[in-house]
């Protein structure tokens, strides 16, 4: 008689618009060489995502949501359906080696997280997780250990994650991860990265990187998380540092090219913040009380890196 092999992990893969890559991402999935089972969260996709996902001879589970919830928000979602003691992330333009989530597995030990190696299309790296930078961004590291990981793969305990407060689903997309693994370190939990664990990330393929609407979740989630998790003086030093800059803006003769230098962008950032702030203040709170290392010792270890 053989023996029923025990599935630890569900893979969450979130996907909208997404039937140019979503295949590919499911094929790999696959391919895996260690038991799970694949949940796939529709965000409401009009491109003929639907009917690929119908046919692919995974069977994945699918849930379909009424609108486009963003990343954030179908991980949100995806979280109370899953039965399986660790949940990964994983974006639709990912596409995993065959160990990818086997050494995730292996590496996870007693930590609450683990981040895999993201690599571009032609084999260059991009990130082993993400860096804590010293005004409060999120961003792209090859160093270990690292802060947190990159949302686009990596494996999480699906009790933790709940016991922290969930995914920031109002946040829709960017600085999910940076937050979780904020609250994460606040918790007091460790956080792995594992280069082993690999996958080739066609990053930005439906948020277009650079874009107004990009530098608009990643300005507003940037200083959100900063009010949820950063120390008192770091989220008024950032906080008046953005509107200054906002202010200055009309003065300067040479302005940077970007989008996150627009002046009615930045409006449109301290606009959303200021309406979220309450409702971040309370998430402040409630992360106060489930925390057990204190916001300076997390910023002083992490911030500057």
């Amino acid at each position: 008689m053989l023996a029923v092999t025990e599935v630890s992990s569900t893979v969450v893969v979130v996907t909208w618009r997404g039937a140019g890559q979503i295949t590919a991402c499911l094929d790999a999935l696959a391919a895996q060489d260690r038991p799970h089972r694949t949940l796939v969260v529709d965000n409401a996709s009009d491109d003929g995502t639907a009917r690929l996902l119908a046919g692919h001879p995974s069977q994945p589970r699918v849930v379909r949501l009424p609108r486009n919830a963003g990343y954030a928000g179908a991980m949100a979602a995806a979280l109370s359906l899953v039965d399986t003691p660790l949940m990964a992330w994983l974006n639709d333009d990912a596409e995993p080696e065959p160990g990818w989530l086997g050494a995730l597995e292996d590496a996870l030990g007693p930590a609450a997280a683990a981040s895999s190696r993201l690599n571009r299309p032609d084999g260059t790296p991009q990130c082993v997780g993400v860096r804590l930078t010293a005004d409060g961004y999120g961003a792209d590291t090859l160093d270990t250990p690292a802060f947190g990981f990159c949302g686009g793969a990596a494996l999480l305990r699906a009790d933790v994650l709940r016991e922290i407060g969930g995914v920031p689903a109002g946040f829709f997309c960017y600085y999910e991860d940076t937050d979780t693994a904020w609250r994460l370190r606040l918790a007091g939990h460790d956080i792995v990265t594992v280069p082993e664990a690999r996958v080739t990330h066609r990053h930005g393929v439906s948020t277009r990187p650079g874009s107004r609407q990009f530098h608009l979740w990643n300005e507003r989630n940037r200083l959100l998380t900063l009010v949820r998790c950063a120390p008192a003086w770091v989220v008024l030093r950032e906080l008046a540092r953005f509107a200054a800059i906002t202010a200055l803006l009309p003065l300067r003769r040479n302005v940077p090219e970007g989008a996150n230098f627009r002046i009615a962008l930045r409006v449109r950032v301290l606009t959303e913040v200021l309406v979220r702030v309450p409702a971040a203040l309370r998430d402040r709170r409630a992360i106060t009380r489930r925390s057990t290392v204190r916001r300076g010792q997390v910023w002083r270890h992490w911030a500057r890196r």
